[in-house]
């Protein structure tokens, strides 16, 4: 058996090493300095109690950009000299950010045992390469994010580390081979066990759905299929699910082989990005060859975010919670019991609100961040949330889901459809416009402009804050932009206070809220790796049925260009268009 010991390695602080909203992203060059990657992981286990981490079990995979394999051999090296006794790594270092959160609260080892918690190599939706991002974030007991009080004692100690733990003698695992590999340290016996990336998941899912229902449903000669993994970790989630266990044809799979680069694409679930299945859905500037699928769907890199499609139609993450709540019940067996509750993230549009007050559910509004939804499950007060930003989950995991949110959505389309017969299929399209017809339509976009100079970007939010106390001024600017829109009536920087721990989060978007229950939101996003992000939100609700038809651009139009207008985007950002609209 291989012996190894525990060395202690001087180092020094890096600057910049805060974790955003779902971790530390950086480039990968970034990571790959000398101790950088190591800081950060010595980081957070002193942030840890020292006794929950001696003899713990924790999980080590990604989505398997970039780098990825180098910085599991690297955790498991400094897990080992922190005192962690068995550490989990999904076969060839994959396992999707959800799948990591099952794996965390379900999966129990030989010896009884259950993960402490988790290090995620992901940066999500962002580009993989040699020149592009890498991330890495901590999930905790319960399986979610780590929540600020974590991730601030993380911080705080990247900012003072001087020196970091690992070992000598402890050679690099094979993580390709799924099997236990034991050494002995200091400690005692140290195990990395690799396993199947997807046996806890699917076991999990086959809990909360009907599989044989979805499984008549993609075997109807009239329903066709299609799931684009963007070459990202739901690759290997989707042909157990969909091919091995619902029996989908393996055609109906695109990109579905995870690609340290993405395949030279970026792996966000958006209308811009999935460029392959927005053409076959026939939504692209040139008509396909062949005739649409009845229902498309995307994922982005590690898996948890998801994009629905209908054939020639596109639904929006905001609508897609609000139909998924609305049709849980008697849709989705795990929710036969009926909802404890539903909540959004505060820019997602207030689709989720109507359905909640019609169906008399609890609603929550809460910043954008996972870990907020996490806080209300762990208290039985929700679930079924979602972001405009393309999550979409439930209180089976404590991470959103796009693996689920498909299955979800393919659950409403089987029930909708079971007695069918011979007629007509009721399609993604005729299922969100009925769901209009009931509870109105809010017309919603999202305007990225990424990699903004962040102090341009400071400056413009600061201007939108003291503008916020001049409405009659606004309200004159809008009346000269466009007559035909309602006056603004209330403006503020949304803070959020959590009903279970009490905790407080300021300055998490600035709101413009009008008469008519439109809104303009703009944010800083965290989840980017260089410059800044601003995220502007447009929404505009309509109650009645006969004007929801409209096309979305023409709906927003008005508010659109009142939204560049108060905000002077260009003037101060130099950009005269957005990097990415949905």
């Amino acid at each position: 058996m291989v012996v190894f010991k525990v060395v202690t390695q001087n180092t020094k602080p890096f600057d910049g090493q805060k974790p955003g909203t779902s971790g530390l992203r950086k480039k990968v060059t970034v990571f790959q300095q000398e101790h950088y990657l190591h800081n950060f992981v010595q980081a957070t286990f002193n942030a840890l109690p020292s006794d929950k981490v001696k003899g713990s079990t924790i999980v080590v995979s990604g989505d398997g950009r970039y780098w990825s394999k180098d910085a599991v051999q690297i955790i498991i090296k400094i897990a080992a000299a922190n005192g962690v006794k068995k550490v989990w790594v999904g076969q060839d270092g994959l396992l999707s950010t959800p799948a990591v959160s099952c794996i965390i609260r379900d999966r129990v080892g030989p010896d009884g045992e259950k993960a402490y918690g988790a290090f995620i190599l992901t940066a999500s939706h962002n580009p993989g390469g040699p020149h592009e991002d890498f991330g890495i974030k901590y999930n905790a007991e319960n399986g979610g994010p780590a929540l600020e009080g974590l991730t601030d004692k993380i911080y705080s100690n990247t900012k003072t580390i001087s020196a970091y733990l690992t070992t000598e003698g402890l050679p690099d695992v094979d993580i390709s081979s799924i099997g236990t590999t034991t050494f002995e340290g200091p400690d005692g016996a140290f195990e990395v066990d690799v396993f199947s990336a997807t046996e806890d998941n699917v076991k999990l899912m086959k809990t909360i759905f009907d599989f044989e229902a979805i499984k008549e449903l993609l075997a109807n000669p009239k329903f066709s299929f299609c799931y684009d993994a963007l070459h990202g970790v739901a690759g290997v989630y989707a042909k157990q699910i969909f091919v091995e266990e619902l029996g989908a044809k393996e055609s109906s799979l695109l990109n579905c082989t995870p690609l340290e680069d993405f395949g030279g694409g970026h792996p966000d679930p958006n209308l811009t990005y999935a460029k392959e299945l927005v053409h076959t859905m026939g939504l692209g500037k040139v008509p396909p060859a062949n005739e649409p699928p009845e229902f498309g769907a995307a994922a982005d890199g590690d898996a948890d975010r998801n994009m629905i499609l209908g054939k020639r139609f596109f639904v929006t993450p905001s609508d897609s919670v609000a139909i998924i709540a609305a049709n849980a019940v008697g849709s989705i067996p795990y929710f036969s019991t009926g909802l404890k509750g539903v909540a959004r993230s505060m820019p997602t549009s207030a689709a989720l609100d109507v359905v909640a007050n019609k169906l008399e559910l609890k609603f929550f509004e809460v910043p954008t961040g996972w870990k907020f939804f996490g806080n209300l499950m762990d208290a039985g007060l929700c679930s079924v949330c979602g972001e405009e930003s393309f999550g979409t989950g439930s209180d089976h995991i404590r991470e959103k889901d796009g693996i689920w949110a498909v299955l979800a959505w393919l659950s409403i389309l089987a029930y909708r459809n079971k007695d069918v017969g011979d007629g007509k299929l009721v399609t993604v399209e005729d299922i969100v416009t009925q769901h209009w017809g009931i509870y109105g339509r809010h017309y919603y976009t999202r305007y990225d402009y990424e990699n903004v100079d962040a102090d341009a970007a400071k400056k413009l939010m600061a201007y939108l804050v003291e503008l916020q106390s001049t409405l009659p001024e606004v309200n004159k600017l809008i009346k000269e932009t466009r007559p035909d829109v309602e006056e603004v009536v209330e403006a503020d920087e949304f803070e959020y206070k959590d009903p279970v721990d009490h905790s407080v989060s300021s300055h998490q978007g600035i709101r413009f809220l009008f008469k008519d229950g439109s809104r303009l939101v703009f944010r800083l996003s965290g989840t980017g790796s260089v410059g800044a992000t601003i995220r502007l939100y447009i929404e505009q609700y309509e109650a009645d049925s006969s004007k929801t038809g409209k096309a979305s651009q023409d709906a927003l139009a008005p508010l659109v260009a009142i939204a560049l207008k108060l905000s002077k985007m260009e003037e101060f950002t130099g950009r005269s268009e957005p990097t990415v609209i949905t």
